[in-house]
């Protein structure tokens, strides 16, 4: 990186500076597989916890300003004495995302159950979700369903895009001016014959009809192997509908581990496609959020370097030498314009990144950093009674 134009050097670095990622509450409690859930000392008991625990990845990686929250998990007698308590700890509460996925109620679905009574409760749930986002002074409501039929027969196709239409539209109607819906997407799972949004295509035709407030959320995760999500991506920013990413890896299918760890060139050209539309800073109104469970690993840490790798991506992704790709590309140069983008993709980014930090008053290494805090050895003392957050909870 020492050759690297000072001109260049300014440009990558003004952009990294505006990034600004989101973490997850639940991603600092327990969770597991189907068939465990890994405890760990240390992991918060209530969201007040899980906020400290985000105050630190912030803390340490300054580009982590705001943790979103889940409900019925975060739930809180007083959500503005939750907000107030965030921005003590130098963050904000972001999305807000409704759970209408556990209920015994949801077993055939929630706002495409054929019960008319099940569809209530859920419509019910995303209104109370848009009530706490007035009191959090939260911008987003993300949405995402389990529902869906495991049999052919099970129930009517078509009748339950229509359910999903009204309980979309009753949603969206209720938003505040500010305020926005962002429908999530996930091709299977616990649905298996038919997921009632599966696609991008099915959460984009929803949000098109609602209006300009209704974007589309995309999780890496959640597409079948093989699934060009860059071109998703550029899709949804011609059609100013791409409102939000829930970033993780796969390897199979939903595995929700540390973003880039699976196929770290995946993101570099899917944050590449974001950086052709001038879209890293938060004026573009993507929210860039980790969805991730960290099973095995130690929580914080593995947030942090989710963020880190995330930095790095968009590095590699601002480099690119643009001039040099459309030359190549206008003359029809295939392995010269390939040559563009795996030049930027190969350089180590990390000196760069190592300086911006220090620039910013932080220390280069955040997880080393966080390691030699002793704030682990504290919450591990602190945290030693009481029921630890998790799935769930």
């Amino acid at each position: 990186m020492t050759d690297l134009a000072a001109s260049t050097r300014e440009r990558v670095t003004r952009a990294l500076r505006e990034q600004r990622i989101e973490t997850a509450s639940w991603a600092y409690g327990n969770s597991g597989t189907r068939f465990k859930v890994f405890p760990q000392e240390g992991v918060p008991r209530d969201p007040y916890e899980k906020i400290a625990d985000a105050a630190m990845v912030h803390r340490f990686t300054g580009a982590a300003p705001t943790v979103s929250l889940h409900i019925p998990w975060d739930r809180v007698d007083d959500y503005a004495d939750l907000a107030a308590y965030a921005a003590q700890q130098g963050v904000a509460l972001g999305a807000i995302n409704a759970n209408v996925f556990q209920d015994n109620d949801y077993r055939l679905g929630s706002v495409t159950n054929p019960d008319p009574g099940v569809r209530r409760k859920a419509i019910g749930h995303l209104l109370e979700c848009v009530d706490i986002m007035d009191r959090t002074g939260s911008r987003d409501l993300k949405l995402w369903f389990s529902d869906g039929l495991n049999y052919p027969g099970q129930d009517n196709i078509r009748d339950r895009q229509d359910r999903l239409a009204e309980a979309l539209r009753e949603t969206y109607d209720r938003l505040g001016p500010d305020q926005r819906m962002l429908l999530e997407y996930k091709l299977f799972e616990p649905a298996f014959y038919v997921t009632d949004v599966p696609d991008w295509g099915t959460a984009y035709a929803h949000c098109l009809s609602l209006g300009e407030r209704a974007q589309v959320v995309i999780d890496t995760g959640h597409h079948a192997p093989g699934t060009n999500i860059e071109f998703i991506v550029a899709f949804l920013l011609r059609a100013g509908k791409l409102g939000g990413f829930d970033f993780n890896s796969r390897f199979y299918a939903d595995d929700d581990l540390m973003v880039g760890a699976a196929d770290p060139f995946q993101l570099f050209r899917i944050m590449f496609e974001i950086v052709q539309a001038d879209a890293v800073g938060p004026a573009s109104g993507i929210a860039f959020m980790l969805d991730q469970c960290h099973n095995i690993e130690p929580k914080i840490p593995a947030v942090i370097r989710s963020v880190l790798n995330v930095q790095e991506a968009t590095a590699k992704a601002l480099l690119v030498d643009t001039a040099a790709l459309a030359s190549a590309q206008a003359a029809g140069d295939v392995l010269g314009a390939n040559a563009v983008l795996m030049d930027a993709y190969h350089t180590d980014v990390r000196p760069l990144l190592r300086d911006l930090r220090a620039d910013q008053g932080l220390d280069p290494d955040p997880v080393a950093a966080y390691q030699r805090s002793g704030y682990f050895e504290r919450i591990r003392t602190e945290r030693a009674g009481g029921d630890a957050a998790g799935w769930g909870a």
